[in-house]
């Protein structure tokens, strides 16, 4: 027996194989709650965030909020989702689809507007999969301001639920992107910066 080979041994024969747990948690896959109480988990978490939170009674009242928030951020130009819904389009500022924008383009755009595929009450956070309504991923971070769009349908409890949801979008190769509240990090002395990997700020546009 070679030196390498006793050693192993030795290894091997202090190693014992460690008992089985006595109890193994049951893990929640859903947030037993109403629509209600979801929608307001959701907007608790946004304000954590310090994101400001829009309401629409439905999709006709949309582009019209949407026109008086742009405003009150003063955003110039906005580009949006070619496939964009025109009841979600603001009249001011005048979008600009992204038929194939260039990065810098969207660079200078001052703000996006996308819809979304679901949101998490219990995280705050949004998920996009390029889907309709959503664009192409460099469209919502380049931009230094998003505006997006979220129906209260689409919020889902916790992550487990918008896993399972995702399943059918990730098997179809979809660019699955999650965030919670603007691009931020602290990385750096613990100071907090945003607009690092994304807009700078974010507002939600909840319709009922």
């Amino acid at each position: 027996m070679s030196a390498r080979d006793e050693m192993i041994a030795r290894i091997r024969a202090t190693q014992t194989a460690a008992p089985p747990p006595a109890h193994i948690p049951a893990y929640r896959t859903h947030m037993q709650a109403n629509r209600e109480t979801l929608v307001q988990h959701f907007i608790e978490r946004l304000a954590d965030y310090h994101v400001s939170v829009l309401r629409a009674r439905g999709d006709g009242e949309i582009g019209e909020v949407a026109s008086r928030q742009l405003a009150t951020r003063n955003i110039a130009s906005l580009v949006i989702p070619s496939d964009m819904p025109a009841s979600w389009r603001p009249t001011t500022p005048a979008p600009r689809e992204d038929t194939g924008l260039s990065l810098q383009d969207l660079d200078a755009a001052a703000g996006a507007m996308t819809g979304c595929l679901l949101a998490i009450a219990e995280t705050g956070t949004i998920v996009l999969d390029s889907g309709p309504g959503q664009g192409r991923r460099a469209l919502t971070l380049l931009p230094d301001y998003h505006l997006c769009v979220v129906r209260e349908s689409a919020i889902v409890g916790i992550m487990p639920e918008a896993i399972a949801a995702l399943h059918p979008h990730v098997l179809r190769g979809a660019p699955i992107t999650f965030f919670s509240g603007p691009s931020a990090t602290a990385d750096i002395e613990l100071d907090r910066v945003e607009g690092v990997h994304g807009p700078r700020t974010l507002d939600v546009l909840l319709v009922a």
